[in-house]
């Protein structure tokens, strides 16, 4: 069975645990660029993250974005909304649809 995990300080994805997901409390690039490595090979199939977090290691979300799992969201953190999680969602729309629908 697949798991779903959240990455991000833990004010942002403590409330997830709630839900079932794994939490993992990490605030620092390094940290979190071993974490997503460990998690590939694991059973995750989503794993959400922070937009601020993810703005910080764009070019492992990248490497990771080409296999079709685990599927990285970035999604907004207590410290606000960059747009990163929309403008990653209309890129995907593009990709699948062809044209901007969102």
């Amino acid at each position: 069975m697949y798991k779903i995990a959240a990455i991000g300080d833990r004010a942002s994805v403590y409330g997830f645990a709630a839900l079932g997901l794994d939490t993992y409390f990490v605030t620092e690039p390094d940290e979190a660029k071993k974490l997503l490595r460990r998690l590939e090979g694991e059973d995750v199939a989503v794993i959400y993250i922070t937009e601020r977090l993810a703005s910080l290691i764009g070019d492992e979300l990248e490497r990771i974005s080409c296999a079709p799992l685990p599927a990285v969201i970035p999604i907004p953190g207590v410290y606000g909304n960059t747009g990163m999680g929309m403008k990653a969602v209309k890129e995907s729309v593009i990709k699948a649809v062809g044209s901007d629908i969102v």
